[in-house]
């Protein structure tokens, strides 16, 4: 039976997933990383798409862009075509490095954006590479609450303005929102019996869908935490 095609329009905002064929390894090092890095940089600044959140695992990587055209499916093409040619040719390999469709979930809501940046960031934290998001390099956290240097390609400001409108207190509020996640982000088993992985999309279910289209430069002010 043949895929449904993916829901594209111009302004639409996605979590995008892709991991490696059989869940092997993508990236092996920092310099895989960085690599890759610079190429979805080429992306962004090439479809003109806003990345808000982002994080590089082992075998996959979590991506919540915004595209100003209808483009996901190209783009993304692009962008693990060009690193796969990269990665088998500094590694010796041959084939398919991802599998051959990325997910991809049309963000829903400004509560279902809240959820999704706290749920990637914590990816290393749950896959116990680390003990904070902090300490992961390869995520946006450190950056969106000011303690790296933002990648070129990472817009950190839109996020931070569901907040506060006020850039100190808004990555403090960030900070106690990823800290208070709750425990079905961390693998734990959930009152429904269902468990989380790693390597998996995040478990959200939304409602109704919305008529409106989820942007950082769509109308009206979104509502901030205080």
């Amino acid at each position: 039976m043949p895929r449904p095609p993916r829901p594209r329009f111009p302004g639409a905002m996605y979590h995008v997933t892709s991991r490696g064929v059989r869940k092997a390894d993508v990236f092996t090092d920092a310099r895989d990383r960085l690599r890759f890095q610079q190429i979805f940089q080429n992306v962004v600044e090439r479809l003109e798409w806003r990345c808000h959140t982002y994080c590089l695992m082992t075998n996959h990587f979590h991506l919540l862009i915004e595209t100003p055209r209808a483009d996901v499916s190209a783009g993304m093409q692009r962008l693990n075509g060009i690193y796969a040619q990269w990665f088998n040719w500094r590694h010796g390999f041959e084939g398919h490095l991802f599998d051959r469709r990325f997910g991809s979930v049309l963000v829903e809501g400004h509560a279902h954006l809240l959820e999704l940046t706290r749920y990637i960031v914590l990816n290393p934290v749950r896959a116990g590479a680390c003990g904070h998001p902090g300490e992961w390099r390869w995520s946006n956290y450190a950056a969106t609450i000011g303690e790296r240097d933002r990648p070129a390609f990472l817009e950190t400001a839109w996020v931070l303005s569901l907040f506060s409108q006020e850039p100190k207190r808004a990555r403090e509020l960030y900070r106690e929102f990823i800290a208070a996640a709750p425990p079905r982000y961390f693998g734990r088993v959930s009152g429904s019996g269902t468990r989380t992985r790693p390597d998996q999309p995040y478990p959200y279910t939304p409602g109704k869908r919305s008529a409106s289209r989820l942007t950082s430069s769509a109308a009206g002010r979104p509502t901030t935490f205080r």
